[in-house]
């Protein structure tokens, strides 16, 4: 319902700005340049759905050889002794685990738009549990935030926008991206856990998040120490050998348990396909909205308005351009998508700011989207404490992604 709102703002705001501009300033040509506006911004948002739509196609199709093969039922028997102390409420083997992860795999492929089905799923299993049908449970609740820190460990839709734009590296948002979600992740999980009063110092917890920890802690070490022409190379280098590698090892695991494995690529791609093409409406109407918001100058006021502001307190504004695609991330996944890719079409992909934005998308999911669709599949109206501890995991992503964008691009 926001999102109605935010992109009626987009228009009207534009027109009314160009109307002011043509009576107290005589400038007619505003007019032109919006219509011009509207018919670009058209056609690159069908030529990046076209583009994204044969790599979400080839993603579904490796993510189905992976279900198939056992390569995501392995990774559910290894994340399953965190689940069951993050989910005390749920008895082991419970039907919602196997697609709890299936949701996190594509969340970790950045698969926003194949993740939902999965997460539906999960979330009327979890209902089948829940004693009062109105109001969530914690299960539901942990799952839900889980999902809105969006942790993504292969950003494909985002370098996929990247390569559309013709980014240089597309793939150099990798590591910044797997940082800062690590970080919206970490916050929403001790967010839920404070609320739930569950004991996150549990033996098994804080071995999970030691790994996990050590992981992120050990990145930030070995790039530290490099120089700044080799760490853009080596980010790109280590994030394209993880991809080929989860890609090789879904195909060979698959290979060893007699799986058809192109007939699961077929049958993944196929869903893709379909996914895919119901993002088109979606990115156009927003990459319009914003394209005429920008052309107007209303994006201009409001971007000097925060430059002012954090140049006031004595910070860097280079990454200011980037905050429209913030405040757009929790309200809608497409809409945040069309801003960033607006923002690389207006500015650059390669520019500061537009990785920064591209950065920001990763890090975090849609948490207001998520909590409207996934609670209100299963008719819940008490949400409790998920939205305060989605918007706290939010905030906490966004952060980290502009302090790690200024560590890796700046």
């Amino acid at each position: 319902m926001a999102l109605n709102y935010i992109w009626a703002a987009f228009i009207l705001v534009a027109f009314a700005v160009a109307l002011a501009k043509y009576l107290f300033l005589g400038d007619g040509l505003i007019f032109g340049q919006l219509v011009e506006s509207v018919f670009k911004n058209s056609e690159n948002g069908f030529t990046i759905s076209l583009y994204m739509t044969g790599v979400l196609t080839f993603w579904m199709g490796i993510l189905k050889v992976g279900e198939k093969g056992g390569a995501v039922g392995l990774l559910a028997k290894a994340v399953e002794p965190l689940l069951a102390k993050i989910f005390p409420e749920l008895p082991k083997g419970h039907p919602a685990y196997g697609h709890i992860v299936m949701n996190v795999a594509a969340n970790m492929l950045n698969l926003d738009n194949a993740a939902t089905p999965m997460g539906l799923k999960a979330m009327k299993e979890l209902q089948e549990s829940n004693p009062d049908k109105e109001t969530a449970t914690n299960a539901q609740i942990m799952f839900l935030v889980l999902n809105t820190s969006g942790l993504t460990i292969i950003p494909v839709s985002i370098m996929t926008l990247r390569a559309a734009q013709g980014a240089a590296n597309p793939t150099d948002i990798f590591l910044p991206i797997l940082l800062a979600t690590f970080f919206s992740t970490l916050v929403g999980l001790l967010a839920v856990a404070a609320y739930q009063r569950i004991n996150l110092l549990d033996r098994v917890v804080l071995a999970y998040l030691g790994l996990g920890t050590a992981f992120v802690g050990g990145i930030f070490l070995y790039f530290s120490r490099l120089a700044p022409d080799e760490l853009a190379s080596a980010s790109s280098t280590l994030g394209n050998f993880l991809i080929l590698a989860i890609i090789a090892g879904f195909v060979l695991m698959a290979l060893l348990r007699r799986v058809p494995v192109y007939e699961a690529f077929i049958e993944g791609a196929k869903d893709g396909f379909k996914t895919a093409v119901g993002i088109i409406p979606y990115l156009l109407a927003i990459l319009v909205a914003v394209g005429l918001f920008r052309e107007s100058g209303a994006m201009g006021w409001l971007v000097e308005a925060f430059r002012w502001t954090f140049a006031a307190l004595g910070l860097d504004t280079s990454f200011v351009e980037a905050l429209p695609t913030a405040f757009m991330k929790p309200l809608s996944g497409s809409g945040a998508r069309g801003m960033v890719a607006e923002l690389m079409a207006a500015t650059g992909p390669d520019s500061f700011a537009s990785k920064v934005a591209c950065t920001i998308q990763g890090s975090t999911d849609t948490t207001f989207y998520i909590l409207a669709v996934y609670f209100g599949s299963v008719g819940v109206r008490k949400t409790r404490h998920a939205l305060p501890a989605g918007l706290l995991a939010d905030l906490a992503g966004i952060v980290a992604a502009i302090i790690i964008s200024y560590f890796f691009f700046f």
